[in-house]
């Protein structure tokens, strides 16, 4: 991990990564699966919290991309064999329990920093340069899960609020304690779409129903001023808003969420794609969603067709993941 922008997030407020070393990505693919089982009662427990998702057949993207990097356009038709998917983002006291429980540390920790938003530092802090482009970062030494603003600071009264800084191995760590699985890109969409066809949100097609804020965005003028009128500057609770109709809550906004998929173009060799699984190849992996610091100014990235990718190791404060896993 270093502070070098990554190709696939350019021009992105939400996403900072780096290009993995085929080393790193070797040293960090073996922890995350040497991570030492949850006994058979606590991966019961875990995944009778997911929500059942039918099979079928749904319309997958969108039919133009406001970001063509982005490749989530165009449509195309998709069929899904039935899984499962939890309502919620692993929350910070999900991720202390699986820690306290192997020992974990992740890549944050590892390499001793993460990307932190300017805005929750301190006046010292705020002054240092952020990455090219995206001034509105700050690589802040300890920052990681248990400390997201960097040493001083804790997750006390966000228990319930998503386990951010962590990084697709991190995910994958999790994901082989509990005895789970991230979900594949196709399997969070069609999650997210809470079974309605070609919307933008998992409600429907317009921001603020009524006026009523669904999801945690910033408002205000990014960078520098978030208003918080949906009632949250940094993460909300990870049931906060009303769950769409798969009974999933937070399918956008709040926190980007990494999924199994490697980053890259959609095969549009076949109709329909069947349980597809992303590219075989390729370094960078696919996050899903959009997240708190998503505004439509520059980065409006909050839709359920709206995608992102960066390499496996990267780490920000806004970066988080659920899991899925597979009816008995």
């Amino acid at each position: 991990m270093n502070d070098e922008t990554s190709v696939a997030s350019k021009g992105n407020c939400c996403s900072v990564g780096s290009a993995a070393p085929a080393s790193n990505d070797e040293r960090y693919m073996s922890a995350a699966l040497a991570v030492a089982p949850a006994a058979p009662e606590v991966r019961a427990e875990l995944k009778a919290r997911l929500k059942p998702i039918p099979g079928g057949f749904f319309e997958m993207g969108t039919r133009k991309s406001r970001f063509p990097a982005d490749l989530d356009s165009p449509r195309r038709r998709v069929k899904l064999s039935p899984y499962l998917i939890s309502p919620f983002t692993v929350s910070n006291a999900d991720y202390a329990r699986f820690v306290a429980a192997t020992g974990y540390r992740t890549v944050a920790e590892e390499e001793g920093w993460s990307f932190v938003f300017h805005l929750f530092l301190g006046e010292k802090a705020r002054a240092w340069p952020g990455p090219p482009g995206l001034e509105w970062w700050r690589a802040v030494n300890g920052a990681y899960w248990a400390a997201p603003e960097g040493p001083g600071s804790d997750w006390t009264g966000r228990e319930n609020h998503p386990a951010i800084h962590i990084a697709w191995y991190d995910a994958l760590a999790y994901c082989t304690w509990a005895g789970l699985r991230l979900p594949t890109e196709a399997e969070w969409e069609r999650a997210g779409r809470g079974g309605l066809a070609n919307m933008k949100f998992p409600w429907g097609n317009v921001m603020q129903p009524g006026g009523e804020h669904r999801m945690n965005t910033w408002q205000g003028t990014f960078p520098v001023e978030n208003t918080a009128e949906d009632g949250f500057v940094g993460t909300a609770p990870v049931d906060a808003f009303p769950p769409n109709g798969y009974g999933l809550h937070n399918m956008t906004g709040n926190v980007w969420e990494w999924v199994a998929d490697r980053f890259g173009p959609p095969d549009l060799g076949h109709s329909p794609l069947v349980d597809p699984q992303g590219p075989k190849e390729g370094m960078a992996r696919i996050q899903r969603g959009g997240s708190y610091l998503c505004h439509v100014s520059y980065c409006d990235r909050y839709h359920v067709h709206s995608r992102t990718g960066n390499p496996p190791d990267t780490s920000t404060g806004n970066l988080g993941f659920r899991v899925a896993g597979d009816p008995d």
